[in-house]
């Protein structure tokens, strides 16, 4: 109990102290997780929203194959990247393996199922309550899509959520690409798993303390912009 009680302690001093160690990891997971969100969210959403208001052929199996793909396993995206990235991989001559580029790439390829797959869901309900009114508007395709992009933004929030939470909890794909490499490709969870391993406890409880406190602070976040912005609107 006192080992424990000690551990707590200092875990908390850690904190606290946002030391330099500390603050690099936590500031690089936040930037690797943002960047690939904000990719994955670019790419993703018009896709979402174009097969969500375009009938075309396959749709049906490209829904599926999005759909299986958010159970892809990490470590074999990991695996892939390492191959393709290596030296004597197809991609060596990027020079991207164990950089936070690789890193970022990683995390899209998990983020980016999610975001389609989830996104997808919400923004066909909503067409298809908009459908015929679009239709006898005759409003254009493109137009379509950003009426349906708009009036689902509260939803969607909730969608990039969960896309950031995979992100941010991710470890097998970004310690294989990324080597966790101290001051340059350490992020939180691989740091929290490398800490653990060594019996480092103060350090690893205070990175999971912090990594649970950013993922209330930014649900807080969404939830009051929803709130007020709701308040705000007509609709």
């Amino acid at each position: 109990m006192s080992d424990f009680s000690e551990i707590l302690t200092n875990s908390i001093r850690l904190i606290f102290s946002f030391n330099t160690e500390l603050s690099d990891i936590v500031f690089l997971s936040l930037k690797v997780s943002l960047s690939a969100l904000l990719i994955s969210c670019l790419i993703g959403l018009p896709i979402a929203a174009y097969s969500s208001v375009k009938a075309f052929f396959g749709k049906k199996f490209f829904i599926l194959l999005v759909n299986s793909l958010m159970g892809l396993p990490p470590v074999f995206v990991g695996l892939v990247l390492y191959i393709v990235f290596s030296k004597s991989g197809p991609l060596g001559f990027f020079e991207i393996l164990y950089t936070p580029t690789v890193m970022v790439l990683a995390q899209i390829i998990l983020i980016l199922p999610i975001i389609i797959s989830i996104s997808f869901e919400t923004l066909e309900s909503i067409y298809f309550e908009y459908e015929e009114m679009l239709k006898s508007l005759r409003v254009s395709f493109r137009d379509s899509i950003l009426i349906i992009l708009w009036d689902a933004r509260y939803c969607l929030l909730t969608t990039v959520l969960a896309g950031l939470g995979r992100a941010m909890s991710e470890v097998g794909a970004i310690i294989i690409v990324g080597g966790n490499i101290a001051y340059y490709t350490r992020v939180m969870t691989t740091t929290i798993a490398l800490e653990t391993s060594k019996g480092n406890l103060e350090l690893a409880l205070a990175l999971g303390t912090i990594l649970i406190l950013i993922s209330i602070s930014l649900n807080f976040i969404v939830f009051m912009v929803k709130h007020f912005t709701k308040n705000l609107s007509y609709d």
